[in-house]
């Protein structure tokens, strides 16, 4: 049963992470920034920024994100953010892999099969797609028109969230292999990581002694230990983290 991180009972963990040589890492949309209707008006409020600033300086902190990597990096601005990894951990590993030409060739039949159903729209982000029906009114249609649509295609993972269908290149990196290896490249013991969806569940399938996973809002099918109430308690546990390490990190 997932507990709430920040209770009485459970301060002395985060501290326990906090005192280690720790990364802390945090999805965006729904963990740093509130889910909004139209995806690219998501920003985080000021008070999230500016504590998240001051965690930046005094943690090594990664993002993790279903977005591209440019547009993560454009979002967080100056905050002194050690990495970004975009569409789901696949960027920047990406390389010379094939996954760019893999989703440019969906793309056209998508298009094509979702035509018909209002309120959908499909974000191509180059190395994965994102199609959205929060703005249909007859959303179980939406769905299930979606799926059927994806049938067709091959080697393609399909990811549910919230109001979206994430359609990703089977095999890629996962959100799980980014946190990895941007773990081991900083050289740090243990993580920390922040997230709300089911793209998360593949860092809190992870979960052991060295990583605690923290899901933005309670769900009895999650893989993470830890969880807090909504996205407004961001706030809160970087106030948390701030609090368990007053000192800034050496540069």
């Amino acid at each position: 049963m997932m507990q709430p991180l920040l209770s009485p009972a459970h301060r002395g963990l985060l501290s326990q992470f906090a005192f280690s040589n720790v990364v802390v890492a945090f999805d965006y949309d729904g963990t740093l920034a509130p889910i909004v209707k139209n995806p690219s008006r998501a920003r985080m409020r000021p008070t999230t920024r500016a504590l998240f600033q001051q965690v930046a300086e005094r943690y090594p902190c990664v993002v993790i994100s279903g977005r591209s990597q440019k547009e993560v990096l454009k979002l967080l601005g100056e905050i002194p953010v050690l990495a970004v990894a975009g569409n789901h951990g696949l960027e920047p590993w990406q390389g010379e892999s094939p996954y760019e030409d893999v989703v440019a060739g969906w793309k056209p039949h998508l298009t094509k099969a979702l035509a018909g159903i209002a309120g959908v729209k499909i974000e191509d982000k180059r190395f994965s797609l994102a199609i959205h029906y929060r703005a249909a009114r007859a959303k179980q249609r939406a769905v299930a028109a979606i799926h059927a649509a994806a049938e067709a295609l091959a080697d393609v993972r399909l990811v549910g969230g919230k109001q979206v269908v994430n359609l990703i290149p089977l095999g890629a990196p996962n959100k799980g292999t980014a946190l990895e290896r941007l773990r081991k490249r900083l050289h740090c013991d243990t993580a920390i990581y922040v997230g709300d969806d089911v793209t998360d569940e593949d860092v809190f399938a992870l979960e052991g002694p060295g990583l605690l996973g923290v899901r933005v809002g309670a769900h009895r099918s999650s893989q993470a230990a830890y969880y807090l109430r909504d996205q407004r308690q961001i706030d809160a546990l970087l106030r948390a983290l701030l609090e368990a390490r007053p000192s800034r990190r050496a540069a």
